[in-house]
């Protein structure tokens, strides 16, 4: 990003990429920290605090217009104390003041996000999202807003101190406002049924995904309609039409321009409903989840097309996000060359530059170049005809359409490989990684493809190695520099990366790592109401301590605590892990009951109380390799199985009960929930058993 002038400010030792793209701003930009609300207090200047991410393409038009130019640089410096936070290292700040933003304005918040606290408190008085240069769009010039605001700020202090007074008490109710005590709640299957018709109400019939443009992809609730069809599966009584919403909605996704044709990933969301135009950033922690839902959905469907997507997002993030050391990057910048997009489109010279004229016919008629451009004069591709139509249509055969195509898509890769690339944020986020660790090893398991479990393990090992230190977790790393107290979401998303990791490949070390996480998250995190906090109880103290439960782009991490207490609760015989796990859901019940819709990642902890996990537990030698391929084969979003070799010692509670036969034999451990079978020996009587599941 260009700055105007020779300026240099206080961000310019921080770490965050964000932070360091305004670090030339004239703006006196500080990051968050006690010398700059020390200086608020001091000279009693009301604070300007402004939340982006360094991927984000209206931060970087906001940053061009208003924060490199001098002059409106010289009004926020007269009369504000100015602060510029990342929300991706600091997503507690980010939630907090996104609350506020909704509270006080009544509309939905983003990025940009414009804050004006007071001094004193840090309570915010007024607040937007991106704010012109000029007055357009029905908002003034940012200049003036600032202007203005000051001068309310001046003018009416009582009433300011009234309004936040009156913020301030409701955003620390609103943690008791979802929840009620724990004791004497009765959970049913209710918000379970009540989500799917929700669903099915936002559901897009035409082109799939939920409500209209832009669209998202929200894996969370395309894994609840997955899981809910799953369950319902035997006899006559399968939902059918939640596994259609689901694969038509990953189909279109795939097919879409969301999807990076070309080199695989994909962007974060679409701007239109086909899902052909996307906002050309790609996020780590999209297509971390992505990696688990498409696979998963193989594994329900078969469909080779999950199967490519899968295979050509893995290799994106190991070729394009993972770092040297191991741990995956954070985001690909929307611009290069400051021009959204730039980077991915094509004009007509450059498809006919890079591919001959037969490559050109198929390229065209499958990715929509013969048609009108559909990116401001430009062409992103997206599927248009399907390999049977093309082979109809040019009187080829289905596989000579496919090399074809491969070859053209090889030679597209490499034209634009060597064009100006997108800016990468190379920080590395403990909580993205663990959703990208997580989707690379149910990929290595469900495609058996040991490379993605070999990345993942690298990013496990780089985190352990880097961000795991004195018995606590750091929440980032750039440039070998890891700071900042991790965040409920780094602790149980990595638990949950880590349980999914031991069931590609049983390793005691990883399981007592996650251990260890687990009882930090249970002394430092948790509410004795029930659920569990966002920042731990030594974090610093702000205007609110979040506590979320619904899901917003991540699943909410008090979802996932309560999911993977549960699975090792069952898997080690551990109580204290079980009574905290339904607690937490306990404590959202009430939220359960009013949203379903928008809690979709803890009704898969609801569901997973309910209805138990079942736990298959394998010991052995040899054999053990072919009896977890025997065990593995479909889906079964409620099924762990772990193969643990007999030479595995010291194991923690249960698991030191499941003793291995000897001579190289095997045996299984069945449990569903509290449940257990008595062990088996043979496999043939195990796929019985496992095909039947427990009376």
């Amino acid at each position: 990003m260009s700055n105007a002038g020779n300026y240099s400010n206080q961000l310019r030792a921080e770490t965050s990429p964000y932070l360091l793209q305004h670090a030339a701003n004239p703006v006196d930009w500080y990051p968050w920290g006690a010398q700059a609300l020390q200086k608020a207090r001091l000279e009693d200047k009301p604070i300007l605090l402004s939340i982006g991410y360094s991927a984000c393409h209206w931060c970087h038009v906001m940053a061009h217009e208003s924060f490199e130019d001098p002059a409106t640089a010289a009004v926020m410096n007269e009369l504000f104390i100015n602060i510029k936070v990342d929300r991706e290292e600091r997503p507690d700040l980010d939630k907090i003041y996104q609350t506020a933003h909704a509270l006080l304005t009544r509309r939905n918040g983003g990025w940009p996000l414009t804050m004006f606290l007071t001094p004193d408190t840090q309570v915010p008085f007024f607040g937007g999202t991106y704010f012109p240069d000029r007055p357009r769009h029905g908002m003034p010039a940012f200049s003036e807003l600032c202007r203005s605001v000051a001068g309310f700020y001046r003018d009416h202090r009582d009433e300011l101190e009234q309004q936040n007074r009156s913020l301030i008490e409701f955003m620390h109710a609103m943690n008791s406002l979802d929840a009620q005590s724990a004791d004497d709640t009765s959970l049913s299957a209710m918000p379970l049924d009540v989500a799917r018709q929700q669903l099915e109400q936002q559901y897009d019939a035409t082109y799939g995904g939920f409500g209209a443009a832009p669209k998202f992809p929200h894996p969370t609730s395309l894994e609840r309609l997955l899981r809910h069809w799953a369950g319902t599966r035997g006899g006559d009584g399968a939902d059918r039409r939640a596994l259609h919403m689901t694969l038509h909605t990953l189909d279109r996704m795939a097919l879409g321009g969301m999807y990076d044709q070309v080199g695989g990933g994909f962007c974060r969301y679409s701007v239109d409903e086909r899902w052909m135009i996307p906002h050309f950033e790609k996020m780590l922690y999209d297509n971390g989840p992505l990696l688990s839902l498409y696979s998963e959905a193989f594994a329900a469907s078969g469909n080779p097309l999950y199967q490519r997507v899968v295979a050509q997002t893995a290799q994106w993030a190991m070729r394009e996000m993972q770092s040297p050391e191991g741990g995956y990057y954070s985001s690909l910048d929307a611009d290069s060359e400051g021009e959204e997009g730039k980077f991915y489109v094509w004009t007509q010279a450059q498809l006919h530059d890079t591919l001959d004229a037969d490559e050109y016919a198929l390229a065209a008629a499958r990715y929509g170049f013969d048609r009108e451009a559909n990116f401001e004069g430009r062409w992103n591709p997206h599927v248009c005809s399907s390999i049977d139509d093309l082979a109809e249509r040019f009187a080829r055969s289905p596989k000579a359409i496919e090399q074809t195509l491969r070859r053209a898509r090889a030679k597209l890769f490499e034209a634009r490989s060597g064009r100006v690339r997108p800016g990468r944020d190379e920080k590395i986020l403990v909580s993205w990684n663990a959703l990208m660790i997580k989707g690379m090893t149910q990929a290595a398991r469900i495609f058996a493809q040991p490379v993605y479990r070999q990345s993942a393990q690298a990013a496990l090992g780089f985190i352990q190695e880097t961000l795991w230190r004195d018995g606590r977790l750091l929440a980032t790393c750039k440039d070998g520099r890891a700071h900042l107290n991790a965040y409920l979401d780094d602790y149980v998303f990595l638990i949950d990366a880590i349980l999914e990791h031991l069931q590609t490949g049983w390793h005691s070390g990883n399981l007592h790592f996650a251990l260890q996480l687990t009882e930090v998250v249970l002394q430092h995190f948790a509410d004795p109401a029930g659920g569990f906090y966002f920042t731990a109880d030594d974090h610093e103290q702000l205007i609110q301590r979040p506590k979320p439960l619904s899901d917003d782009a991540l699943p909410a991490g008090n979802a996932i605590a309560a999911k993977v207490l549960g699975r090792l609760g069952h898997l080690l015989g551990e109580t204290r892990y079980l009574d905290a796990a339904e607690r937490t859901v306990q404590a959202a019940w009430p939220a359960l009951q009013q949203s379903p819709y928008g809690h979709t990642g803890l009704l898969s902890a609801l569901e997973e109380t309910l209805y138990p996990v079942e736990t298959l537990i394998l010991r052995g030698g040899d054999d053990l390799p072919r009896w977890l391929a025997a065990t593995s084969s479909d889906y079964n979003p409620r099924r762990m199985i772990f193969a643990i070799p007999d030479k595995a010692t010291g194991l923690p509670g249960l698991l030191a009960e499941r003793r291995a036969p000897g001579g190289g034999r095997c045996a299984a451990y069945f449990c569903s929930g509290t449940q257990c079978q008595a062990p088996v020996d043979d496999l043939d009587s195990l796929r019985t058993l496992l095909a039947s599941g427990l009376p």
